[in-house]
């Protein structure tokens, strides 16, 4: 995967704290998922996941391990990438309600809901 991706592609932030996985949903029974945004003008995926989840949840986090396609997976996949928590609890500007964030083990997320690639990932992470 390449660290620069054209403007106003959607990047999805894989946020992770001491086996948990920061998950968001926008409200009405709708599905838990990834933070995710769209790239602006310039910005890498790392950075557009850093910013997401700040915007979404007013976590600090630092986007600096992208995740390539897993085996199997189209190259031209939604890129994801690794984000690591700078910050204990949020900031009071996050957009989403506190009931619309939180944190799952690795072993309770819906995998079948995550992209190969993440789930590849937290297999490798999973405390055994």
């Amino acid at each position: 995967m390449t660290s620069e991706r054209e403007a106003g592609g959607r990047v999805l932030a894989v946020a992770v704290y001491d086996g948990r996985l920061l998950l968001v949903t926008q409200g009405d029974g709708g599905p838990w998922t990834l933070p995710s945004g769209t790239a602006e003008p310039a910005e890498t995926p790392g950075a557009t996941a850093e910013r997401v989840v700040y915007e979404l949840t007013g976590y600090l986090v630092d986007g600096t391990e992208p995740l390539g396609p897993a085996d199997g997976e189209s190259p031209d996949a939604v890129p994801a990438v690794v984000c690591q928590l700078l910050t204990d609890s949020p900031s009071g500007g996050a957009s989403l309600p506190e009931e619309q964030i939180r944190w799952v083990a690795f072993e309770e997320a819906e995998r079948d809901a995550l992209p190969p690639a993440v789930r590849h990932y937290l297999q490798g992470h999973s405390p055994v």
